[in-house]
């Protein structure tokens, strides 16, 4: 499946909400000099190629039907998550093993 259709890539399809990551996603981008913006980004934008294509239309639907957006990310082989909530209060960056 593509990225979502986004008519401009560089736009956000939905509000993040406050910004928030925990201990150990912080720790790990850090030591990987990555910059959360980077995964922030792309789920903001629709990028949700790594994830399987149900996923992707579970996301897709998330837009339509303002539920959880959820993605995510590999990065040096460490998986990183990045979901925003239903009511777009807020997005937050973790590890799997931090959910």
């Amino acid at each position: 499946m593509q990225p979502h259709n986004n008519q401009n890539p560089n736009k956000a399809l939905f509000p993040l909400g406050q910004i928030v990551a925990t201990p150990g996603a912080i720790s790990l981008l850090k030591k990987l000099s990555t910059d959360p913006r980077e995964l922030l980004i792309k789920h903001a934008t629709g990028d949700w190629t790594e994830m399987e294509q149900e996923d992707q239309e579970s996301n897709e639907q998330a837009l339509k039907y303002d539920n959880r957006v959820f993605s995510a990310y590999t990065l040096s082989d460490n998986k990183f998550w990045v979901i925003t909530e239903a009511d777009r209060s807020s997005t937050t960056v973790l590890l799997p093993a931090e959910y």
